[in-house]
C-alpha cells in the first residue's frame, strides 16, 4: 500500500472520530442538563417514589425514613438525579447513537434497526410501571407484614426506612425489571441475525424456566413476592419472543422466494 493510500484511509477514520466525538459531547451534555433538573427536583421525585411504600403501611401518616450520617441524604439525592437523568436523557443518547450508525447501515437494515430503537424505553417504562404499581407494593405489604406491635411477653417491632437504602431497593427493582423486559428486542435482533430461531428457543424453552427464577433470584431481594413477580413477566417474554422471532423468519422466508421468483 503506497503512502497516498494510507493518507486518504486516514482521514475518513479521522472523520468518524470527530463525529463520533460530536456524538458523546451531545449525550453528556443531555445527562448533565437532566442531572441538574432532577436534582432541583430531588426530593419530590424521591416522595413518589414513595408512594408504593405509602400504599402499603397500615397507616400512612405514621410512616417515617431516617438518615443515620449527615451526607446520606445528600448523595441520596445525588442518586437519584443520576438515575432520572440517565432515564430522561436516554432519547438524545439513543438518537445520537442511531444518526452515528446510521450512515453506514442500507435502508432495509435503518427500517429494522429504528423500530428496537423506540420499543427499548417503551419496554423499560413498561417493566419500572410493574415495579411501580404492583411489584413494590406487593414486596413492601410482605415486608411490614413482619412488624410486631409489642405487649405482654412482646417487644415491639417496628421497620424505620433509611432513605438511601430504600432508594436502592426500588432502583434495583426497577433496573432489574427494565433489562428483562428488553428480553424480546435482544432475542428478536439476534434473531434477524440468524443467531437464534424460533424453533431453537422453543427446544430450550424449559432451560428458560430454569434461568428466569435464577436471575430472578439474583436481581432482586430475597423475598418470594419480587422474585415470582419478576419471573413470571420474564417467562411471558419469552414466548412473546418466540412469536417475534417467528414473525421474522417468516418475512425473511417471503423475501427469498421474492428474490428467487425475480431471478427467475
Amino acid at each position: 500500500m503506497s503512502d497516498e493510500d494510507i493518507d486518504a484511509s486516514k482521514a475518513p477514520l479521522i472523520e468518524h472520530l470527530v463525529e463520533l466525538r460530536q456524538r458523546l459531547m451531545k449525550s453528556v451534555i443531555a445527562i448533565i442538563l437532566m442531572f441538574i433538573v432532577c436534582f432541583y427536583f430531588a426530593t419530590d421525585i424521591y416522595n413518589i417514589l414513595t408512594v408504593p411504600y405509602l400504599r402499603a403501611a397500615p397507616d400512612p401518616t405514621a410512616v417515617q425514613m431516617i438518615f443515620t450520617a449527615p451526607q446520606e441524604w445528600f448523595f441520596t439525592q445525588l442518586k437519584l438525579a443520576l438515575f432520572g437523568a440517565l432515564f430522561l436523557a436516554f432519547p438524545v443518547v439513543a438518537s445520537q447513537i442511531y444518526m452515528f450508525v446510521a450512515p453506514g447501515l442500507y435502508k432495509e437494515e435503518k427500517g429494522a434497526f429504528l423500530p428496537f430503537l423506540v420499543a427499548t424505553p417503551i419496554l423499560f417504562a413498561i417493566g419500572a410501571c410493574l415495579v411501580y404499581f404492583l411489584i413494590m407494593p406487593m414486596a413492601m405489604g410482605f415486608f411490614l407484614s413482619m412488624e410486631q406491635t409489642g405487649g405482654e411477653g412482646q417487644v415491639a417491632i417496628q421497620h424505620l426506612a433509611k432513605v438511601s437504602e430504600y432508594l436502592g431497593l426500588i432502583m434495583v427493582l426497577i433496573f432489574a425489571f427494565g433489562l428483562v423486559f428488553q428480553l424480546p428486542v435482544v432475542l428478536t435482533l439476534l434473531g434477524r441475525t440468524g443467531l437464534v430461531s424460533s424453533e431453537g428457543l422453543k427446544d430450550k424453552r424449559k432451560y428458560a424456566i430454569v434461568a428466569a427464577f435464577a436471575a430472578a433470584a439474583i436481581l432482586t431481594p430475597p423475598d418470594p413476592i419480587s422474585q415470582i413477580g419478576l419471573a413470571l413477566p420474564t417467562l411471558l417474554l419469552y414466548e412473546v419472543s418466540i412469536i417475534s422471532v417467528r414473525l421474522v423468519e417468516r418475512k425473511r422466508a417471503a423475501r427469498e422466494e421474492a428474490r428467487e421468483a425475480e431471478e427467475a
